[in-house]
C-alpha cells in the first residue's frame, strides 16, 4: 500500500478549479500531498490547499512566473494539466459555424501553448535531476469521433476544435514519454468518458435528452462524474504506477468499445 502514498509528494494541479481538477485537488490533498492549484478561476469554497492565479495562455509569462511558483513553493514531483482554456464562441466551433479565427485561438491556446508548459515543466525536471510524474487531461473524442445522433433533439453539437486538440494531445503525450523517459520521467494522459454537468461554453448543464442518449449507449448506463476520473490521476501520481507511461487510459464507462 505505500506505493499509492502520496504523502511529502508536492503536485501541481494546472486547471484545478475546474469540474474534474477540483475533485482531483481535493482527493490528493486528502491523501497526503502538498497541493498547489494554478488557475484563472478562484474556487467558491476555501480550501486548505494553496490556490494561486495562473494565465496559461500568456506563454511568455507563464513559463517565469511558473519558475517563481516551484522557486516558493517547491519543486515537483507531480505535474497534472485539467486547463481547458476556449473561446467565447467555443459553442460554434462545429462544421456549420466555426471561423478561422476561433479554430485558430482555440488551438493555440488549449494545444499548443499547454504543450509548450509541459516542454516547460519536463526540462525543469530534467534540469534539477527529478524523477517526474505528468499527468495530461485528453478524452475519449481523442480516440474516436463525436457520435451526432446524441445531439439530436437538444441544442448541443460537435466540436471540431475539441477532437482535433485532444487527438494531438495524445500523440504529443507519446512523443514526450519517448523523449523524457531516459530522464526517469513519466508522462501520461487521462482521457474521460461524457462527465456529467455543465457544458463547456455554456451555463446550463446537459439536458435530460442527451445525458439519456449518452447514458443508453455507454454498458454502464450512465454519464461518467469527477469522481470517476480523479482516482486515475491519483494512481499515475502514485509510485503504484511506476512502469506506466507515455499511455492514455480511458474512464468512458466503456463508451468506446462499442
Amino acid at each position: 500500500t505505500d506505493l499509492f502514498n502520496l504523502k511529502e509528494k508536492k503536485i501541481y494541479v494546472l486547471g484545478g478549479s475546474g469540474l474534474i481538477g477540483l475533485k482531483t485537488c481535493e482527493m490528493i490533498y486528502d491523501l497526503g500531498a502538498l497541493v498547489i492549484n494554478l488557475d484563472i478561476e478562484k474556487i467558491k469554497k476555501k480550501k486548505k490547499y494553496k490556490s494561486i492565479y495562473f494565465d496559461s495562455t500568456k506563454i511568455s509569462n507563464s513559463e517565469k512566473k511558473l519558475l517563481g511558483i516551484f522557486k516558493k513553493y517547491g519543486k515537483p514531483d507531480v505535474f497534472i494539466n485539467c486547463n481547458y482554456p476556449k473561446t467565447q464562441d467555443w459553442k460554434k466551433n462545429n462544421f456549420s459555424k466555426i471561423t478561422a479565427k476561433s479554430l485558430e485561438k482555440n488551438v493555440s491556446d488549449q494545444f499548443n501553448k499547454n504543450a509548450l508548459l509541459l516542454r516547460f515543466v519536463a526540462n525543469y525536471m530534467k534540469k534539477n535531476l527529478i524523477k517526474g510524474n505528468i499527468i495530461q487531461l485528453s478524452s475519449i473524442y481523442g480516440m474516436v469521433a463525436q457520435d451526432k445522433n446524441i445531439y439530436e433533439g437538444t441544442n448541443m453539437r460537435e466540436n471540431v476544435s475539441y477532437a482535433m486538440i485532444k487527438g494531438g494531445i495524445l500523440n504529443l503525450i507519446r512523443q514526450m514519454a519517448s523523449y523524457y523517459g531516459k530522464f526517469g520521467i513519466r508522462i501520461n494522459s487521462v482521457s474521460p468518458g461524457g462527465i456529467e454537468g455543465k457544458i463547456a461554453g455554456k451555463t446550463e448543464g446537459q439536458s435530460k435528452i442527451f445525458r439519456n442518449k449518452y447514458s443508453k449507449k455507454t454498458p454502464l448506463k450512465r454519464m461518467g462524474k469527477p469522481q470517476d476520473i480523479a482516482p486515475l490521476a491519483v494512481f499515475l501520481a502514485s509510485d503504484a504506477s511506476s512502469y506506466i507511461t507515455g499511455q492514455s487510459i480511458l474512464v468512458d464507462g466503456g463508451w468506446s468499445i462499442v
